[in-house]
């Protein structure tokens, strides 16, 4: 894969020439330094070590616990670590981004503190941490479940309130810079580029509300409701 990165390869060329699905040149590329620094010798070890924990039995008393939906443990588990590794990429810390993938991987879409500190084996401190970031970015709200214990949650509304501060926050970006075309004189270079700074941060904040209002109205989906086994739906 180093190889063909090198030489500029699409990921499915060089799945092909691996005789590998697309799916896990991504994925392997992604978790791994990305394209533009991918370390070959940490992909390596990485791999090696998830060898040797399929190959160790497990202890009595630590068998994990069977996913709902026949879902393969390994698999989900991959996913959690590549969806990691591209919010790492996109900016957001580590932790936080484990967090987020936790959240995002469960049906529910929501866990308490005791639940992450659990899948994630960290400190009850750590996680307070990650989630205290993610609801100040507006990806996580708190609530209350019926025994009265701090759920943390993650849903589809979220991700549009998320969406909102961000063009709240390119406004903001908007009215500094257009003050500072009046400290520094309309029509002087600098004044200049700050205004074109501001024009263009405005259109983008205006197209991203726009755009968040349209897709929450006609893009979400809603799962299927569960079928009891057994049951008579004559």
């Amino acid at each position: 894969m180093a190889l063909g990165l090198a030489d500029g390869l699409a990921y499915a060329e060089i799945a092909r020439r691996l005789d590998r699905p697309t799916s896990t040149v991504t994925r392997e590329v992604m978790r791994n330094g990305g394209p533009t620094s991918y370390r070959a010798e940490q992909a390596h070890r990485a791999t090696e070590r998830r060898a040797h924990r399929r190959k160790q039995p497990a202890t009595r008393g630590q068998e994990a616990p069977a996913l709902p939906h026949g879902r393969d443990p390994e698999a989900v588990r991959e996913y959690e670590e590549l969806f990691t590794t591209v919010m790492i990429q996109s900016g957001l810390p580590k932790m936080m981004s484990r967090a987020m993938a936790s959240l995002l991987t469960t049906d529910s879409g929501s866990l308490t503190a005791a639940e992450l500190v659990q899948r994630l084996q960290v400190s009850p401190a750590t996680v307070s941490k990650s989630i205290a970031f993610l609801e100040s970015q507006t990806l996580v709200r708190r609530e209350r479940d019926e025994r009265r214990r701090e759920r943390y949650v993650i849903d589809d509304d979220l991700w549009y309130q998320s969406m909102l501060a961000s063009s709240k926050a390119l406004i903001q970006q908007v009215e500094v810079s257009r003050q500072g075309v009046a400290v520094l004189g309309p029509g002087t270079p600098a004044a200049t580029r700050l205004e074109n700074i501001a024009r263009f941060l405005d259109y983008v904040a205006e197209s991203l509300t726009r755009a968040a209002e349209q897709a929450r109205e006609v893009l979400y989906t809603r799962p299927e409701p569960d079928v009891e086994e057994g049951s008579d739906h004559e």
